[in-house]
């Protein structure tokens, strides 16, 4: 009864141990390899959380503010308006002010100015996301390589010791597959970001649009 105790208790503790096994003693056990995967994963969270404070903040646009530039715009004080744009540092304010300096010319103009500030805007709001997709695409290639790394490690073993045992062959099989978990969970990691990044976008295109076409109606609508 007692040995079987300390059976138990042995087993206890031992599953313990595995199971307290810190995230870094495991992540180095990837090897070389692991280093530009974990700069991977490190570039997504900062592009990730970067991009999100800035179209979070494009999109911080007062609900009555087009009210406002509409008003403005009717009693004819352009410059006032221009001023009101640029105390509000979003893309559609942006875009509005360099739109209201070309108030007077062709609606053809106001339009292009609208369209070419749009596109600029969208390029800003857009940056780096690019990254975050090759991102999503090469950890995993990462992983991969780690574990084409982890195999030839493993038979390199063998062939020095002409041992099959799984203490030779574990260096091996803990790089193969830490690596290929690594360079997937980053790359899952990458593409969600991405993805989700890229719908937030659409949201404030759209938002940009609408303001556009609102902008321009008021401009076209005959005056009473």
């Amino acid at each position: 009864m007692i040995l079987l105790q300390v059976a138990t208790d042995t087993t206890h503790a031992a599953t313990k141990v595995v199971g307290e096994m810190k995230l870094l003693d495991l992540l180095m056990n990837g090897g070389w390899i692991m280093v530009p995967i974990i700069i991977c994963f490190l570039l997504t969270i900062y592009i990730f959380v970067e991009r999100l404070i800035t179209i979070s903040k494009a999109g911080n646009v007062d609900s009555n503010f087009m009210n406002q530039i509409q008003d403005m715009v009717q009693r004819g004080k352009i410059e006032e308006a221009r001023n009101f744009c640029r105390t509000k540092d979003t893309p559609i304010t942006r875009m509005l002010d360099k739109a209201l300096r070309k108030i007077g010319r062709p609606i053809d103009d106001i339009e292009k100015a609208l369209e070419s500030a749009g596109k600029m805007e969208v390029t800003k709001i857009e940056k780096n996301l690019s990254i975050l997709g090759i991102i999503a695409g090469v950890a995993p290639m990462l992983g991969f390589v780690g574990t084409i790394a982890g195999v030839i490690r493993i038979f390199f073993e063998i062939s020095q010791t002409n041992d099959f045992s799984i203490s030779t062959i574990s260096t091996g099989l803990y790089q193969k597959m830490i690596t290929s978990a690594a360079g997937l969970v980053v790359g899952i990691i990458a593409h969600l970001c991405y993805h989700f990044l890229l719908i937030k976008i659409d949201r404030e295109i759209n938002k940009m649009e609408a303001n556009s076409i609102e902008f321009i109606d008021l401009l076209t609508e005959p005056t009473a």
